[in-house]
């Protein structure tokens, strides 16, 4: 087994306790369980790494939406958009009728959350921790919740080997170097990546240092902290949008500009879902990144 650093599992709040009596229809059959399997028909699945995963299975063919976040495979965005994972409303998700709802933690808000765990309609939440293991369990949480732990378990063997081999060709490749994860440039500030995240995860996997070190979650740097986390190299989503510059822009900020990385103009862009998805696909992650990094160092 791969043991990594554990982090914190994003939890859900607490759902409020409002009526849904409006969304369920009078004498609806409700989902129901025998021997711990499921042989739900009609899922929605929220969290681009569920999806992967439910791809990953061979279970697509019961899959009949999906969450805004879930662009991969290509075919899944061919599924019916229930919206943004963090901002789901309880009609959306409910409009196309399923019989299994598949939740990555940190799916909301809460309202939307609560309301739809008293539907009637069955909720599983799929853990998303930051580490190998994190993976393993999200792989195992699906097939149990569509009761194909067989596959679930085959699956499971080929992750670990290959996450467990991306890991040591990765640390000799970009040990030492220190990585700012940069989320957003808003308004000139700078919002980057500290310890309990996505981007930390992969990171470590990598065998690179989140050059951040000083507080947990996704937080606006000042200058000082900045000239003080003294990365090698900035790393970006491969995203566009108001809230994220291009390398010029980025590296005329006067205090990243006088980092190494500004001083080399060494940006690393990865797709986000990619790089951050922590699903079938992060043994890919992981060699793509540490290669873009020893590229870096040569």
């Amino acid at each position: 087994m791969i043991f990594y650093k554990p982090s914190k599992l994003l939890g859900l709040a607490a759902a409020t306790a409002l009526s849904v009596a409006a969304l369920v229809t009078p004498g609806e059959t409700l989902f129901a369980e025998d021997d711990g399997t499921t042989s739900a028909s009609r899922i929605v699945s929220v969290g681009g790494s569920v999806t992967e995963i439910v791809f990953a299975l061979g279970e697509q063919d019961r899959l009949i939406a999906r969450d805004t976040t879930s662009i991969y495979p290509e075919t899944a965005n061919a599924l019916p958009d229930v919206g943004y994972m963090r901002a789901l409303s309880p009609e959306g998700v409910m409009s196309v009728d399923p019989d299994l709802i598949l939740l990555l933690d940190g799916s909301g808000p809460p309202e939307t959350v609560g309301l739809l765990e008293k539907s009637g309609i069955p909720v599983r939440n799929i853990p998303d921790e930051f580490t190998a293991r994190g993976i393993v369990e999200k792989v195992r949480a699906v097939g149990a919740a569509l009761g194909v732990e067989d596959k679930a378990g085959d699956l499971v063997q080929k992750l670990e080997a290959d996450l467990e081999a991306a890991h040591a060709e990765a640390s000799g490749q970009s040990e030492g170097l220190r990585v700012l994860f940069v989320l957003s440039t808003r308004g000139g500030s700078i919002m980057a990546s500290g310890s309990d995240t996505a981007a930390d995860g992969i990171l470590e996997l990598a065998g690179a240092q989140n050059a951040i070190d000083g507080f947990s979650g996704y937080k606006q740097l000042t200058d000082e902290a900045i000239l003080s986390a003294a990365p090698d190299v900035v790393l970006m989503m491969d995203r566009v949008g108001d809230h994220v510059a291009g390398g010029d822009e980025l590296f005329n900020h006067p205090a990243l500009a006088r980092t190494p990385a500004g001083e080399n103009k060494r940006l690393i862009r990865m797709p986000g879902q990619y790089l951050l998805g922590f699903g079938p696909r992060t043994a890919d992650a992981i060699r793509d990144l540490a290669a873009r990094l020893a590229d870096i160092r040569s």
